[in-house]
Formats: structure tokens, sequence, C-alpha cells
């Protein structure tokens, strides 16, 4: 995942940027099976790894761009953005090693009052649902209209007038 991460930067050519993305959200995902996360991870390579590359895909066609011209790398600013990585890495090393709580498995979901039983024995998908469209409706909405007005304007945005 780490690899065709920086293979997502490092490439020049969009097209071959966005497929190093698309392995990376694949392995991703296989990280989170590997967890016993298996419902986060097919969302991630239903979601993620194939409708929002879809988009990125046809946004790159779309604006016909080209691959990038190779130019003269700055060393300053190239050592001064890995002396910041590593910094970074670092501190997160620093605070897991000492972070008790991350040596914890994550608890599993509140019960939910299901058909009227406390603490009914429903899988975590049912569960995930019932939160979405209760206690998150409203969110949930407003991010379907959001999505919509995008859609929206890109479509007017990528409509060539006629003359």
């Amino acid at each position: 995942m780490l690899i065709f991460g920086a293979a997502v930067i490092i490439n020049r050519n969009p097209v071959a940027s966005a497929l190093s993305l698309v392995v990376s959200f694949l392995a991703l995902a296989a990280l989170f099976m590997s967890l016993n996360a298996y419902f986060i991870g097919i969302i991630q390579v239903l979601v993620y790894a194939g409708a929002i590359m879809v988009l990125f895909l046809f946004i790159i066609m779309l604006l016909d761009l080209r691959a990038e011209e190779l130019r003269k790398i700055n060393w300053v600013a190239s050592a001064g953005g890995i002396a910041v990585a590593l910094a970074l890495i670092i501190q997160i090393v620093a605070v897991v090693v000492k972070l008790k709580t991350a040596k914890q498995p994550f608890p599993a979901l509140p019960t939910l009052v299901l058909s009227g039983v406390e603490g009914s024995t429903s899988d975590d998908v049912h569960r995930i649902g019932l939160l979405l469209f209760s206690n998150y409706n409203l969110p949930f909405q407003i991010i379907g209209i959001l999505i919509l007005v995008a859609t929206i304007g890109v479509v007017m945005l990528s409509r060539r007038e006629t003359r």
C-alpha cells in the first residue's frame, strides 16, 4: 500500500497515478479484511476503488491532462519536505509507543434497541444501517443533496456551447 501510495505522487502521468491509487485502495481494503473488518473492506472497494476512481478517471479524460514535463528539482525544498516527514513519523511512533489504548482492540459497536429488545443479536451491518438512518439521517440527506448539486455542476461545466 505504501509503495503504490508513493507511486501516486511520483508518477508524472495522471492515468498511471490514478491506477496506482486504485491499487493502494485495494491494499487498504485487504488490510481492513486482515483485521476482521470485512464490512469496511468491502465498502472501501465499492466506494473508493470503484466509484470515486471512476470519477477521477472521467475527470482526467475530460480535462485531457498530459504527462507533466520534467523540470529541475529544488533540492532545498525536497530536503525540507523529507525532514518534516521524518519528524512527523518520529512523533507518531513516540505517541503510539507511550499510549496504552493503542495496544488495546477497538470496542464493539454499542448495542441498540432493536424491535423493543435491548441488546439484540443482529450483525454490525444492520446496526450501522440503523444508526445511519436514525441518528444521522439529516447529515446523510444533506450529503446526498450536495453530491447531486456537484454532479449537476460538473455536467454543466463540461457541456460545450453550440454556436
